[in-house]
């Protein structure tokens, strides 16, 4: 289906949970509430979201947090989800600690790739940021998809200025050694402003950067990529990715829409326009008129986000990554 800007809309990004194992400073600040269970949708309320959104042409599922892999059960949903006619593309997005544990089991419901949050390489930095996580057990969670083919197998990286920014060509040199699709992210002010000021990094600056030491080749999509501008480098293993959501925003060719944990249906991830899915799924509603609400929800989607206008105050968590 096409939104009112003829921009087609065929991805659903679903926040199973607000809850994580990590508290990463940037994701969940210090005014972060958890939900109550009882706000929380049940994964078969989720399911019937997915199933309405089919008849307006759904074709891809991105299952998200807080960390996905902390909801008890979440195979079902992935299992239900990944038998649907039409979904073609069905991905996670995790922070790593985890998915050994399941990875197998993840494959074997129907999980087509993986994306995997870490911003540091350096053991004890990797443990400031995320408040506690060890890297070595991220590192194993990559490798295992990548024999798992989990693929094509992405890291999202948020540079920050005074954080990881010294870490650069540390991640350039994983990139020659491994298969691996790796995204530096600006930093978006959902939180302090004043803070996020300080570290922001923009991808101008980042080009800059490594153009004066590497050689970067404009590269071809990547299965999935969304936002993101590839570069190859010779030799490399891997391919490098920058997505630039402030700076050269990708709002004319957004075709996503985002459900959180909750149950409200986020039009746009910087810009607090949402419907309330759950008064409607708990009040029973058919799957028809749920679809008929879905497909109003899609002509209002805005034609560009608010990052840069005015101060946005939220937290990644409340959201859905």
């Amino acid at each position: 289906m096409l939104d009112s800007f003829n921009r087609e809309i065929n991805y659903l990004r679903i926040s199973v949970t607000d809850k994580c194992n990590l508290n990463c400073f940037y994701c969940k600040p210090g005014n972060f509430k958890e939900f109550l269970p009882g706000e929380v949708l049940t994964l078969e309320e989720i399911l019937e979201v997915v199933k309405a959104f089919l008849p307006l042409g759904l074709k891809k599922v991105r299952i998200t947090g807080g960390e996905p892999l902390v909801r008890k059960n979440l195979l079902f949903l992935i299992e239900k989800i990944a038998s649907l006619p039409g979904i073609d593309d069905l991905a996670l997005t995790t922070n790593g600690i985890l998915f050994p544990k399941y990875a197998k089991d993840l494959k074997s419901a129907g999980l087509k790739r993986v994306n995997f949050s870490l911003d540091s390489l350096n053991p004890d930095k990797f443990r400031s940021i995320t408040g506690g996580g060890e890297l070595k057990n991220v590192l194993e969670a990559i490798n295992l998809a990548l024999e798992l083919d989990l693929t094509p197998v992405k890291i999202n990286t948020v540079l920050l200025r005074g954080v990881n920014l010294d870490e650069i060509d540390a991640f350039i040199d994983f990139i020659f050694k491994h298969p691996v699709h790796w995204r530096f992210i600006e930093l978006m002010p959902l939180n302090d402003r004043e803070k996020w000021q300080q570290q922001f990094v923009s991808v101008k600056e980042i080009l800059e950067t490594l153009t004066a030491k590497y050689e970067l080749i404009p590269g071809k999509t990547v299965g999935g990529s969304g936002p993101a501008r590839y570069y190859e480098l010779p030799g490399a293993s891997g391919t490098l990715g920058v997505i630039s959501p402030l700076t050269n925003h990708f709002c004319e060719y957004c075709n996503r829409l985002r459900l959180t944990s909750t149950g409200r249906l986020r039009l746009c991830l910087a810009k607090n326009q949402e419907i309330d899915l759950k008064k409607y799924l708990r009040a029973g509603v058919s799957q028809e008129a749920l679809t008929g609400v879905l497909r109003e929800a899609i002509l209002a989607k805005p034609r560009a986000h608010e990052f840069g206008e005015k101060d946005f105050l939220n937290t990644m968590a409340n959201i859905g990554g």
